[in-house]
Formats: C-alpha cells, sequence, structure tokens
C-alpha cells in the first residue's frame, strides 16, 4: 500500500496568501488519510522547536519545507533550516541544499507558459532571454533541470496542460517527478499527492525516500479513485 503525502502545502502561519490553518490541515488530512504534509511556506521553515511542539500533537508525519521564489522560478526545499541570503539564485539554493543532504524541486515550472493561461514571461524564463518553449522537445535546455534533484509535474494549483507539459519534459529528460496540491485551504489539500513505497515516519526518512527515488506522483485522492498520474 502507497504511503500518500502532499508535498507542496502553505498556511496561514507563513504564506499570507493562505487561509488554511494548520489545525484545519491536520484535520482534512486525516479525513483524507493522508500519511504526511509538507508545510512548504512562502517565507522560509517554520521555527524549528515550534515546529516539534505542533507535530509532536498529531500522528501525521509533518515537514518542515519551504518554496522558494528563485531566479529560475520557484522551489521546494526540502532538508534546509532557514532561508539564507542568496537562496533567490537556485544555483546557490540547490548548492546549499545538495551540501547538507537537502532535495529540491521545480515547482509548477511551465504555470503561465501555455494557451489561456500564458503569461509575459512565466516565472522559469523571467530572468532569462529564452524563448518561451511552445513543445516539450524545446523546453529541455533550461538550466533549472540540471540543478533540481525533481520536478513537480502535478501540481493543484496549474492548469492541466501546463502539469502534462511538466510531465512530457520529465519523462524527456528522465527526471524524477511529484505531486502536490499547493493546497491554500482545505479545499485543495490532496488535489495530487505523491506516493512512497515504503513506510515513512520521520522527516529523515521522508529526505531518504525522495533520495532514493521511491515514489510517484498520485491524483484521485479526494475523489476516492487513487491513480498514478500519467499524461
Amino acid at each position: 500500500m502507497a504511503r500518500l503525502f502532499d508535498l507542496h502545502i502553505h498556511t496561514t502561519k507563513g504564506s499570507a496568501d493562505s487561509s488554511l490553518l494548520p489545525e484545519d490541515l491536520i484535520l482534512e488530512a486525516e479525513r483524507l488519510g493522508l500519511r504526511g504534509l509538507c508545510i512548504t511556506e512562502h517565507s522560509g521553515p517554520w521555527d524549528r522547536h515550534e515546529f516539534q511542539r505542533f507535530a509532536s500533537r498529531h500522528s501525521v508525519v509533518l515537514v518542515r519545507a519551504m518554496e522558494v521564489d528563485t531566479d529560475m522560478g520557484h522551489m521546494l526545499a526540502f532538508g534546509l533550516d532557514q532561508y539564507q541570503p542568496g537562496f533567490h539564485r537556485a544555483e546557490e539554493l540547490c548548492r546549499v541544499a545538495r551540501s547538507l543532504g537537502g532535495f529540491v524541486v521545480s515547482a509548477h515550472p511551465f504555470r503561465g507558459v501555455l494557451g489561456k493561461h500564458m503569461a509575459e514571461r512565466p516565472y522559469l524564463y523571467r530572468s532569462l532571454p529564452d524563448p518561451i518553449p511552445d513543445t516539450p522537445e524545446s523546453a529541455l535546455d533550461h538550466p533549472v533541470f540540471r540543478l533540481a534533484d525533481a520536478i513537480e509535474v502535478a501540481n493543484g494549483g496549474t492548469a492541466d496542460e501546463e502539469n502534462e507539459f511538466a510531465m512530457k519534459v520529465a519523462g524527456l529528460l528522465g527526471l524524477a517527478v511529484t505531486g502536490g496540491s499547493d493546497a491554500h485551504s482545505v479545499h485543495g489539500l490532496g488535489k495530487f499527492v505523491t506516493a512512497f513505497r515504503d513506510e515513512i515516519y520521520s522527516e529523515a526518512e521522508f529526505l531518504k525516500a525522495l533520495h532514493e527515488g521511491t515514489f510517484f506522483p498520485a491524483v484521485g485522492l479526494r475523489q476516492g479513485r487513487l491513480r498514478p498520474y500519467s499524461v
């Protein structure tokens, strides 16, 4: 049986654009049957001691993390204790994470790239002169894919066609892929999740499983029809 984690969540504790209270997050996660939650606040990880007190009151595995706004788009960073100067540069963020045994995921990389959702300069390309790709093959050379450990291909706040585009790019590159709800309220939690092969009881075991690559993105939890995410 797969162990289900939501790898991308924002709460009122550390994300100004969220209405999701931490206690409501736990209640909804238990209702859905989630094994673990990664709280990826925009402002950086919660204070470690406060987080440990909060986590000790609940049976769901909780992971401190953050979503970092970098020069190569948004990145989910796991295994880092705090935000540091220089993390706005993707290369520096990934260098530090690698040195500490952390793990970095390129979050919703193609949000704003396609069709009616297209932005003038999507997150991934706002600091690069590269043309906006119109096929997966034309997106392969972006430097972020040589830095990140994995690509978030199933993001609850991203258009279906942009998630599918990310999945195709990851497939061509042979990179690991994750899923996360990007929830800012209880209603979005678990829309996409990441399923792990083995049981996970701690943040250390979670990081180990990420590095081992024993996971896949999944969809359908909220509808009671869980299945691997595919295109």
